[in-house]
């Protein structure tokens, strides 16, 4: 009794512990690939230290995009662009200026804990403003990132544990192993079914004594 006590236990731990992670992920989803994709942008990973303490190397940060950064932008967002127009190389800093003359509208940004501003860009280098950021997820993105397989071997590890853990806990092998009220228990060997009865009895007497 005591063994099957402390299997229920250890399984029902487990389970919860694989509900937990199951959660977990889900929540990762949503914050990482659901919320942005719904507000049409993406998600960057902070790679150097240039906007401490907003941002940190390792942090994951959601963005949206902007349809016309003239207008939609402001001194005091935090936007990814372009410092070269037309180079993929992204920068998130902030907007500490935004200036109009006749010639247009142009930005200038500079990194939090940078003591200098960046060069003037214009709007059309400017690709995203930053919504949210996730602390730490970046660095687990990028070392999955460099062991996909790994990744998917865990996640399929996991799975079938706690498969096997809801399919052989004793709770499941006791009540399968119990009859059922259709299943009649099984009748001894060794116990005769042509027993004759106390009538069957009398009358062979009377018979015997009519002799």
């Amino acid at each position: 009794m005591t063994a099957r006590r402390h299997d229920s236990a250890l399984s029902g731990v487990l389970a919860v512990l694989m509900w937990a992670v199951l959660l977990v992920v889900v929540a990762a989803v949503a914050v990482l690939v659901v919320v942005p994709k719904a507000l049409g942008g993406t998600t960057l990973t902070v790679l150097t230290g240039s906007m401490e303490p907003t941002f940190s190397p390792g942090d994951v940060v959601a963005v949206r995009t902007v349809t016309d950064p003239a207008t939609e932008v402001h001194v005091g967002d935090v936007v990814t662009f372009q410092p070269v127009s037309g180079d993929p190389t992204l920068v998130t800093h902030r907007v500490v200026a935004k200036r109009i003359s006749a010639a247009g509208t142009t930005f200038v940004t500079r990194g939090d804990a940078n003591g200098a501003d960046d060069d003037p860009i214009e709007p059309a280098q400017i690709q995203a403003v930053a919504v949210y950021s996730v602390p730490w997820v970046g660095h687990v993105s990028l070392w999955l990132g460099e062991r996909k397989g790994l990744a998917v071997a865990l996640v399929a590890a996991a799975l079938l544990g706690y498969a096997a853990v809801m399919i052989l806990r004793p709770e499941r092998r006791t009540r399968d192993d119990e009859p059922t009220a259709d299943t009649p228990a099984d009748t001894p060997a060794d116990v005769p079914t042509d027993v004759p009865t106390d009538d069957e009895r009398a009358r062979a007497g009377e018979v015997e004594g009519a002799r």
